[in-house]
C-alpha cells in the first residue's frame, strides 16, 4: 500500500508541477514583444506537455483505486476478511450489508480503466493541415475529472467499509490516524444496524474527500 499510493503521490507532485509551468507560460503564437517590437512565431499553443500530464495523472489515479477496491473486497469476502461477518453484514445471508457497496467498487474501477485509455496519443489533423499534430488535451482533462469523480466514490466506499470492519473489531483500536478517519466518517454516516441504501452515505463521505476532511489525518 505504501508504494502504491507512494507512487501515487509521485505522480501528482510531478503533473502539478506540469500545470504550474504551463499556467505561468506564454501560449500565444505568435509572441508579441511589445518592448523590441519582435514578433516570435514559435508554436507555443501546443497543449502536448498538459494533455500528457492529464493522462498520466489519469492512470495513476486508476490504479489507486484498483487498490482501493481489492482492499473493499478484502473487508467484505469472508474467505478473506479473518472473521469478519460476510459482506459486514448483521445478519449475513439474511441481510446484504456491504456486498452491494463492494459491486459499486467493481463498477468504478471498471469504467475508470476505460476513461484510463490516454487521448494524448490520438492525435488528428485540424484546420485543414495547419494544426498538423494536435495534443487533445481537452479529451484528457475531461476524462481525468470523470477519473476524480469516480475515484471520490471508490475511496468512500473503502472508508466506510473501513469503519465498519472497526465496530466489529472492537475493543481494539486503530492507530491515531486510522481513528480520526473513523470519526470523521462516523460525523455524516452511522454504523449498519440493518441492510439501508448506502447512496447518501457514499455521497455525504465522498464530499468530505472532496473538501478535504480527510487530508491532515
Amino acid at each position: 500500500m505504501p508504494q502504491v499510493h507512494g507512487a501515487v503521490r509521485d505522480v501528482l507532485a510531478h503533473c502539478e508541477q506540469i500545470l504550474e509551468i504551463e499556467s505561468g507560460s506564454a501560449t500565444d503564437n505568435p509572441l508579441v514583444f511589445a518592448e523590441t517590437g519582435d514578433v516570435i512565431s514559435g508554436g507555443n499553443f501546443h497543449g502536448a506537455p498538459l494533455a500528457f500530464s492529464l493522462d498520466y495523472a489519469a492512470i495513476a489515479l486508476t490504479d489507486l483505486m484498483n487498490i482501493s477496491e481489492r482492499r473493499v473486497d478484502r473487508l467484505t469476502n469472508p474467505d478473506k476478511s479473518e472473521g469478519l461477518p460476510a459482506f459486514l453484514a448483521r445478519k449475513p445471508g439474511v441481510e446484504s450489508g456491504f456486498m452491494i457497496a463492494q459491486v459499486a467498487a467493481a463498477s468504478l474501477v471498471n469504467e475508470a480503466r476505460v476513461l484510463a485509455h490516454p487521448a494524448s496519443i490520438d492525435n488528428i489533423t485540424t484546420s485543414g493541415g495547419k494544426e498538423d499534430h494536435v495534443s487533445m488535451g481537452m479529451t484528457s482533462a475531461l476524462k481525468l475529472r470523470s477519473i476524480v469523480d469516480l475515484a471520490e466514490n471508490l475511496f468512500a466506499i473503502e472508508l466506510l467499509a473501513g469503519a465498519e470492519a472497526l465496530e466489529y473489531r472492537r475493543p481494539l483500536r486503530g492507530g491515531k490516524g486510522v481513528e480520526r478517519a473513523f470519526a470523521i466518517v462516523r460525523e455524516v454516516a452511522q454504523a449498519l444496524s440493518s441492510d439501508r441504501s448506502l447512496s447518501g452515505d457514499i455521497a455525504r463521505v465522498a464530499e468530505q474527500i472532496r473538501t478535504g476532511k480527510f487530508d491532515e489525518l
